[in-house]
């Protein structure tokens, strides 16, 4: 059974949560703040908040290297925070958008980030030396509705993202003078800015919730409204894809999910457990949750006398008080990430969620 280091926050919504390359902070998204925890022991406690939003913070993210944390909220603004001996010192980024912010993600060379929003454009931000700071170049083309979620691969110039408008896409984010030539790969060849890599429906038309592509960056997995998890492998420049593989679950749907190996996806959300989905080009299928359901004390319960529930249907009109859930959640998840690597494959990831607990699962 995997095991699970549970941190209960506090008892509001976390939209989004982050660790530090060293693990030993965690920043999360609460209300118009993004709070700064620091591991003390088995513990985290409040280090320092990061204010400067007006409006519902909905992303937050460190870089591993730098240690800059980016935010950015429903106010249409990020702030690019930086640590210096008097505290975090904040940085208006330019977004340029009308509309709310609504995920953020640094790209793995840590020079620019992706900010998607409600404006139908992702906002791919990048630091001007000359003018000293940050500007923003925006991917526009095809969206159609509000962009919920951005994945970087790992060569920091192809971006994924998921819309409400059923698809899932593949952006080029080349910036000339931030990034290197990128090597050619399955996904394109030659690739300027905002070149669409690849567009992908969901198949009941169903908004896209969560997006990633996988850890070498030869497939993309997203997830959608209708309970379905669809891994798409392309088949080379300007043609169709080798494979596309949707498999439907009768869970609720997935919010989120992390590629913990190349054949093995975990994903969460609704259903309030993260579960494991397995495969391949030939075919992938949901293996089962993280979690052990045979918890302690959940077999007390079932072996209840007859007559003890027949007593509580009596009293109460039912067996036993329904409010806690048999899961460690209590609520939705929102956001899962990858918190160590072992090998190549994610050993360990997390999940926060609307319960505002931040989970630490072994895989």
């Amino acid at each position: 059974m995997p095991s699970s280091e549970v941190h209960h926050l506090f008892h509001h919504p976390i939209a989004d949560h982050s660790f530090s390359a060293d693990r030993q902070t965690l920043a999360v998204a609460r209300d118009n703040n993004v709070e700064l925890y620091a591991r003390s022991g088995g513990k985290f406690a409040l280090q320092d908040e990061l204010r400067g939003h007006d409006k519902t913070v909905t992303g937050v993210d460190i870089a591993p290297r730098s240690g800059r944390i980016v935010t950015c909220s429903q106010d249409r603004n990020a702030y690019v925070w930086e640590p210096s001996p008097s505290g975090w010192k904040p940085t208006l980024v330019l977004l340029r958008i009308n509309r709310a912010a609504t995920s953020v993600r640094w790209s793995p060379s840590e020079a620019k980030f992706a900010v998607g929003s409600g404006a139908r454009v992702i906002a791919v931000c990048y630091f001007e030396e000359e003018n000293n700071w940050w500007v923003s170049k925006h991917l526009k083309k095809p969206i159609r509705s509000t962009v919920t979620s951005v994945s970087w691969h790992p060569n920091s110039v192809l971006l994924a993202a998921g819309s409400t408008d059923g698809h899932a896409r593949v952006f080029s984010s080349f910036i000339k003078g931030v990034d290197p030539r990128p090597e050619p790969s399955t996904w394109g060849e030659r690739l300027p800015f905002n070149t669409v890599c690849g567009e992908y429906l969901n198949g009941t038309a169903g908004w896209v919730h969560g997006c990633a592509f996988s850890p070498r960056g030869d497939a993309l997995a997203f997830t959608a409204h209708d309970s379905s998890i669809t891994v798409v492998y392309p088949g080379g420049p300007d043609q169709p894809p080798k494979a596309v593989v949707s498999v439907g679950t009768q869970v609720l749907p997935l919010v989120s999910l992390v590629w913990t190996s190349e054949s093995e996806i975990v994903a969460a959300g609704y259903d309030c457990e993260a579960f494991k989905f397995r495969g391949d080009e030939q075919g992938w299928e949901l293996t089962g949750s993280v979690e052990s359901k045979g918890r302690p004390g959940l077999t007390d319960q079932r072996e209840e006398s007859a007559l003890n529930m027949f007593r509580q249907m009596d009293l109460k009109g039912k067996v036993k008080d329904d409010t806690q859930l048999n899961t460690v959640h209590q609520n939705t998840i929102s956001t899962v990430r990858s918190y160590a690597e072992n090998g190549g494959s994610v050993s360990k990831f997390t999940t926060s969620g609307v319960d505002g607990r931040v989970v630490v699962w072994s895989l």
